[in-house]
């Protein structure tokens, strides 16, 4: 009997690689391989060696056809849903040349801060590529590269994104798409092309980067032969020209299929990030205005400090992550490793408001406040960018979609209830980013639109719950203080 096609989303992320195997026709997730990556890196500093997340993919892929016990035969497509902005050099061989400078490396806040008056200012930036710098942006940690590696940056013969390595790796073509490209501050989302004059200014030869494809479902080639007996793949599977995480997420979850911005998305992970599905083209200098995989928007704004930071917090104390209580008066910003959306990539962690009546369950749900507050707050720049008001009660009564492995948590998802108010819906699918990804590997096979087939796949369908009252005095507090802490955080 011959196996049903399948194809395979590839999420590789900050921590992580995951494979998941799905059934090209109906979207079921057979199962996910797992492997894990090294991040080193102290002082603001997070590097890996682009050559772990390629042996990563390897046997992610190995694992996840052995436990959905899929002959290889059966696979027909794959796709690399990689992190944004990492920087990647490579000599002519294809080897790294150093680790890749990662989205979370804050050493090229300087190099950011410079690059805006460098064009004119903020407005500038936005008129062109969408974003202002920000120390996250791969154009910064070129910059940085530039000015700390010089002979590194010399000896580039090629600079790519993270999720265009493992592509190029697995098709043997230099490939990228709008959405992942849009995250570097050298890609135009008014032209939807590499913008010439920004390279110039950056000093960067546009020989070095990969090709555009129009959209991240085309096809950039099939497996090498190389690929294939790395992967334990037959050759001639299709391989997807790919995209960023966030952009894969919005793939997966239907984003643009329908009613655009009608379910903003809050993601809970590492990092926490709310996007959004538009047309109309963002320009805030708080949120990235990135290109969906779609030809759409994705406007994006990110905080650095989410579920790693909130679990730290929890290490200190010797608490479970779930044994958060009300803050009780108490504030706490863990912007542990620096801030991005706001824009504070110095900061520290702040906390204000400790009594003798104050308990270590209190203490962690100040951190669980302060982090789902700043996440809100980027999510009301967010929707003021596309033209709406955050305060207005039709605006307020459309259901938040919750995503990321915070949105499993009790604790997560009530304190989001509570400090948005608005009503949420918790999708089923766990592996959204891998699942959009596969999304853009059976469209790219089948010629199909991956939003759709994603859509009607159902992946972003899931439990619904209502809203409760909005802590007002909570909010208002946070803000209090982080509006009189701002100035010192960026120091």
């Amino acid at each position: 009997m011959t196996a049903r096609p399948v194809v395979i989303g590839v999420d590789s992320s900050t921590q992580s690689t995951k494979a998941a195997i799905v059934d090209a026709e109906t979207g079921a997730l057979l199962a996910v391989g797992r492997a894990p990556h090294t991040v080193t890196g102290g002082d603001g500093a997070r590097e890996t060696d682009p050559e772990i997340w390629w042996t990563a993919l390897a046997r992610a892929v190995s694992a996840g056809l052995k436990e959905a016990a899929v002959p290889p035969s059966a696979v027909t497509g794959i796709a690399v849903a990689g992190q944004q902005h990492g920087l990647v050099t490579l000599d002519a061989a294809g080897r790294p040349l150093r680790p890749a400078l990662l989205w979370n490396d804050t050493r090229s806040a300087p190099q950011a801060a410079a690059l805006a008056p460098a064009l004119g200012g903020p407005d500038a930036w936005l008129a062109r590529t969408g974003s202002v710098p920000v120390a996250a942006m791969t154009a910064a940690k070129w910059q940085w590269l530039r000015a700390h590696e010089p002979g590194t940056a010399a000896r580039a013969a090629a600079v790519r994104l993270p999720h265009d390595f493992l592509t190029e790796r697995l098709s043997g073509e230099a490939v990228t798409d709008p959405g992942d490209a849009s995250g570097t501050c050298w890609y135009s989302t008014a032209d939807a092309a590499y913008d010439h004059g920004l390279l110039d200014l950056l000093g960067l030869d546009p020989a070095l980067l990969p090709a555009l494809a129009p959209t991240a479902a085309t096809r950039a080639g099939t497996l090498t032969r190389a690929a294939a007996d790395a992967l334990g793949l037959p050759g001639g599977v299709v391989v997807a020209a790919g995209t960023g995480d966030n952009m894969a997420a919005a793939v997966g979850l239907g984003l643009g299929a329908g009613g655009l911005l009608d379910h903003p998305v809050v993601s809970l992970g590492t990092s926490g990030t709310v996007f959004a599905a538009t047309r109309t083209r963002p320009a805030s200098p708080g949120i990235a205005g990135f290109a969906a995989a779609d030809g759409t928007f994705l406007p994006l704004g990110c905080t650095l400090n989410c579920t790693l930071a909130v679990d730290r917090i929890a290490g200190l104390l010797g608490l479970d992550r779930e044994d958060a209580e009300p803050g009780d008066g108490l504030v706490l910003l863990p912007y542990l490793d620096g801030e991005r959306t706001p824009d504070l990539p110095h900061a520290t962690g702040l906390l204000t408001g400790l009594r003798h009546t104050t308990t270590p369950r209190a203490l962690l749900g100040a951190a669980y406040e302060g982090a789902v507050f700043t996440v809100l707050r980027a999510l009301d720049e967010l929707l003021a960018a596309c033209g709406l008001d955050p305060a207005d009660p039709a605006v307020r009564e459309r259901p938040l979609r919750l995503i990321g492995g915070g949105a499993r948590g009790r604790a997560w998802t009530e304190t989001v209830r509570r400090l948005s108010g608005r009503p949420l819906l918790v999708p089923a699918a766990t592996e959204l980013v891998a699942l959009g990804a596969a999304a853009l590997a059976a469209a790219a096979v089948g010629g199909t639109d991956p939003v759709a087939l994603a859509a009607a796949w159902g992946a972003g369908e899931g439990k619904a719950l209502p809203p409760v009252a909005r802590d007002e005095e909570t909010w208002a507090r946070i803000e209090g203080v982080l509006d009189r802490a701002a100035p010192a955080l960026l120091n």
